[in-house]
């Protein structure tokens, strides 16, 4: 089979030929339709954020596709069936997976990270973890429920806990963010969109933003957060992983508020632990999506709730890989996937 290789930090991927996966038992062949290019492997690209296995490695965690071979132990699939591939495996049997935390399992496998994953013709799978797709859905767009619509999900509905009537900021309004903004749109909530590029701020109300702020350094973005609302937000996101906003969204709270760190950042944030007491805020952190909610996610986007082709703006073939990258290097687009051949 082709796939896109990683060899190391600093490097392009190499699209060459690879054996084709061999699947256990328990494990389904997944013929890779097509695969969500995200900030997660420019971690491992460019900014020396170390595998779990060590490379050569296939990255790639945003999966759909169609089922071409099953294991001897598989029952409930069919082949040809269309199929997404979540961007974490469980084991099942840790302490955290029997409380329904799969998301953050002791043992969890990561394609692209643990194992090898999507950008490549084929990807094996445990049979546990893959989720049946209607035919009704586009199969090429809905890579992205896997994790730009899931970890989105996840935050809103289990971290942010977001209710009719709340006042949402979201910060950044990238293929995270921007889905963020639609699911607490569609839970009801008043959103306010942040991000310093204002065609991104377009996209954030065509999908549900009730508002938009231009992105600033300092104190002036929370501060206008506080005026639109008379006082603050009752749930920030911080969908970019960067201390500057992660400390804008915190102070754009109202009392009693909560923020959710959605992005990924290996740098501290100063937080004003006093406001933090006084006020009874929180701060939670937000990864991936439980095994269960991707069901309803699902059936979400299947009813027309939630929207898949508006939130794509390149798609790329696997020979093609590395300009994909440079563009979500540069911030162009909005989610940018990788389309097998």
């Amino acid at each position: 089979m082709k796939a896109a290789v990683f060899y190391g930090p600093h490097q392009p991927l190499a699209v060459k030929t690879v054996p084709d996966p061999e699947i256990g038992p328990d494990e389904v062949l997944v013929k890779v339709a097509a695969c969500g290019l995200c900030h997660t492997d420019l971690h491992y690209i460019d900014h020396d954020v170390p595998t779990a296995k060590k490379p050569p490695l296939i990255l790639g965690h945003e999966v759909s596709g169609t089922i071409q071979e099953m294991g001897e132990a598989v029952r409930g699939f069919s082949l040809g069936e269309h199929v997404l591939v979540p961007a974490v495996f469980s084991c099942g049997r840790c302490r955290y997976c029997r409380q329904g935390r799969e998301n953050i399992c002791e043992n969890m496998t990561m394609p692209g990270n643990h194992v090898d994953g999507g950008y490549a013709e084929l990807m094996a799978a445990p049979a546990k973890d893959v989720l049946s797709l209607p035919d009704t859905l586009p199969l090429v767009d809905s890579c992205i429920i896997a994790d730009a619509l899931s970890t989105p999900y996840n935050a809103v509905k289990n971290r942010g806990k977001v209710r009719p009537g709340d006042r949402v900021a979201v910060f950044g309004c990238g293929g995270v963010g921007l889905n963020v903004v639609q699911i607490a749109a569609a839970a009801g909530a008043f959103v306010i969109a942040v991000d310093i590029a204002p065609d991104k701020l377009e996209a954030a109300e065509k999908l549900g933003a009730s508002a938009s702020v231009l992105g600033r350094e300092g104190k002036e973005t929370a501060r206008e957060i506080r005026r639109l609302t008379g006082g603050g937000v009752d749930i920030a996101f911080e969908a970019i992983g960067n201390p500057p906003t992660i400390e804008q969204a915190f102070d754009s709270l109202a009392k009693g508020g909560r923020l959710v760190v959605v992005g990924y950042c290996r740098h501290p944030a100063s937080i004003n632990v006093s406001k933090l007491m006084f006020y009874e805020m929180e701060i939670v952190g937000s990864l991936g999506c439980h095994p269960l909610d991707y069901i309803p996610l699902i059936d979400m986007v299947a009813r027309g709730t939630l929207q898949l082709s508006p939130l794509i703006s390149h798609r790329v073939s696997l020979d093609q890989i590395n300009e994909g990258l440079d563009y979500l290097r540069h911030g162009q687009g909005l989610r940018n996937i990788v389309v097998m051949d």
